[in-house]
């Protein structure tokens, strides 16, 4: 979200400086999430690194069976002024795929937006289909510090807990700093929380692009995958020009494999297992 403000350079700075001075004082609270305590235990019967290679490869395998999905999704962003909504952006979409097979939005619902304190940025739009859904593939492994934190039980499953940071921050490239918890039966990421890096601020024009901590919750869908359905923010962002307390929904809903049907027919009986093998191909193609 961003704020264009009209301040002298001078004051500029010396704000951006002091809000600098903080930063490093003040780290993300990543040990307030979580339901249970968070053991520190190494894991049993694997390696920290080979943990890791394991769920970054169930990743991959779950990066690419999504993309043969369509699903709907809604989004809501709030500005609350003490206890009440002041602005508010809504969008109710689609995520299907048009008659050549390429992935598209329709959107659905799409009120006026309200919002006047903040405008919602190509960045914010950027976070909220990509990055919001955070998946940490065996690909994205290099670019990322990957620290194992210990064991921490999440509802009925039991988790290991991963803390995040990229390694370094390229121009015009954008990451994900936080913690995940990897489901110790599945190896999955069922949840995410932190946020998108870097801010992006530019003192010359007087802007500033800011971007708030988030949790994503994960459910498993058609019993394989662990798909993201609930993204929640409740967060005050700090400009130099005061602070802004946002409150964000995204919900993805009505999960669906794309693509028809086939059956088999041999001697007048159907082939079981057919379909699955033709999925099978289809995914080692697009691999």
């Amino acid at each position: 979200m961003t704020i264009t403000t009209r301040i002298s350079r001078t004051t500029l700075c010396a704000l951006l400086l002091c809000l600098l001075s903080l930063a490093t004082l003040v780290r993300p609270a990543f040990a307030q999430e979580g339901e249970g305590t968070l053991n520190n235990i190494p894991p049993k019967g694997i390696t920290v690194d080979e943990l890791i290679q394991r769920f970054a490869g169930k990743e991959k395998q779950f990066k690419v069976a999504r993309e043969d999905y369509t699903w709907t999704q809604s989004v809501k962003v709030q500005t609350i002024e003490g206890n009440a909504v002041d602005g508010e952006y809504q969008q109710v979409f689609d995520v299907v795929f048009d008659d050549k097979g390429r992935r598209t939005q329709l959107v659905k619902f799409a009120p006026q937006n309200t919002l006047s304190r903040i405008e919602m940025t190509q960045e914010d739009l950027d976070d909220i289909e990509k990055r919001m859904p955070f998946t940490m593939t065996i690909d994205d492994l290099p670019f990322y510090n990957v620290k194992y934190m210990g064991q921490q039980q999440e509802d009925e499953l039991t988790c290991y807990v991963f803390d995040l940071s990229p390694k370094k921050i390229d121009k015009g490239q954008r990451y994900f700093e936080g913690r995940i918890w990897v489901d110790d039966h599945d190896f999955q990421i069922v949840k995410t929380y932190g946020k998108n890096v870097p801010d992006l601020v530019k003192p010359k024009k007087g802007q500033e692009n800011l971007f708030p901590r988030f949790t994503t919750w994960r459910e498993q869908i058609d019993g394989k995958y662990w798909f993201p359905t609930y993204t929640k923010v409740d967060d005050n962002l700090h400009f130099t020009m005061g602070d802004v307390h946002i409150r964000q929904v995204v919900k993805y809903e009505n999960y669906r494999r794309f693509g028809s049907k086939t059956r088999i027919i041999f001697e007048g009986q159907e082939v079981k297992g057919a379909d699955d093998d033709q999925k099978n191909d289809k995914t080692q193609d697009k691999k």
